[in-house]
């Protein structure tokens, strides 16, 4: 059933946020949301130019404020030369289930190294991340884990008193590795190797993008792309698995995946899906392919299932 109504709602959509120039490779996306008790909207997006190397083109992670969760205004910027470093993708933004100040993590390779997860000090109001704070959590050497040479990406959720990092870790191949913290800022892996594998359609890369509590267990969003596809660094697609207890994943879209670009250029990428619960509504802020080879941030509405 959330099968059928997630594809019959893929063409109705809002666009929240679209790259700085309408030209080829230029992507707003990325996105990461937390929605704060009043029901004001913080997003943090990573914008991306078209004109650097091949993993140096996310120049800047903004963060954007709404009181509707659909128009956003940009309230802070962090640029990569402000940190500095070579450049930025996906970003996590939420708040501290005890202090209720913000956290904004970021990935990129750090000192040129190795990518890896980083942080900012923790904030009262988003409009004071200061990048001179940027340090790392998370990095391959301390992982404790002997695959993944780097990390990036990562999915931050609060949840069964402690915080949970989905994030992708590289070897020859992109996968997806489990990490929880008490505190947000030390980390252990949760398991000695990917919490959830390469197959199938996903046998190049496999992605997280969000984890979503669904009554009993979690609804797991990932994504993927499989060998034989055109550019599957770049060309990414995204299914939906499920788990009760963080460890085991059971795929709910093994053929396909669910989700593709109804507006695809070179690629059919849907990718870096934020989903969450707002009344009786799931809303889903993911970055998607246009007809130029762009990529910007729309926003999908989901009815509650009765």
């Amino acid at each position: 059933m959330l099968d059928a109504q997630v594809s019959l709602c893929m063409n109705q959509y809002t666009v929240v946020l679209e790259p700085d120039e309408d030209s080829p490779e230029w992507w707003a996306g990325a996105p990461s949301v937390v929605r704060c008790d009043d029901g004001t909207f913080y997003l943090a997006a990573r914008m991306r130019e078209g004109r650097s190397p091949r993993g140096r083109r996310g120049y800047e992670v903004r963060i954007l404020r709404s009181q509707d969760g659909l128009g956003f205004e940009a309230v802070c910027s962090i640029r990569r030369e402000d940190v500095p470093i070579g450049g930025f993708e996906r970003p996590a933004i939420l708040r501290d289930a005890r202090t209720g100040l913000f956290k904004l993590y970021l990935c990129g390779p750090w000192q040129d190294g190795p990518w890896s997860i980083l942080k900012l000090d923790d904030v009262a109001d988003p409009r004071d991340f200061r990048a001179a704070t940027c340090r790392p959590v998370l990095t391959a050497e301390a992982s404790g884990l002997a695959g993944p040479h780097q990390f990036k990406d990562p999915f931050i959720l609060y949840t069964r008193n402690r915080y949970h990092m989905l994030v992708i870790g590289t070897d020859e191949v992109e996968r997806t590795y489990h990490f929880a913290s008490d505190d947000g800022d030390r980390w252990r892996s949760t398991t000695e190797g990917p919490a959830f594998d390469c197959a199938s359609w996903h046998d190049f890369y496999t992605r997280p993008a969000c984890l979503l509590p669904v009554g009993v267990g979690y609804l797991f969003v990932y994504e993927g792309s499989h060998v034989t596809w055109p550019d599957p660094s770049y060309n990414i697609a995204t299914g939906l698995a499920f788990t009760t207890d963080l460890r085991s994943f059971t795929d709910l879209t093994p053929d396909a995946p669910i989700l593709q670009s109804t507006t695809p250029g070179a690629y059919h990428t849907w990718r870096y899906s934020h989903w969450l619960w707002v009344g009786e509504e799931l809303w889903v802020y993911a970055e998607v392919a246009r007809p130029n080879n762009t990529n910007e941030i729309r926003l999908f509405r989901l009815p509650k299932q009765p």
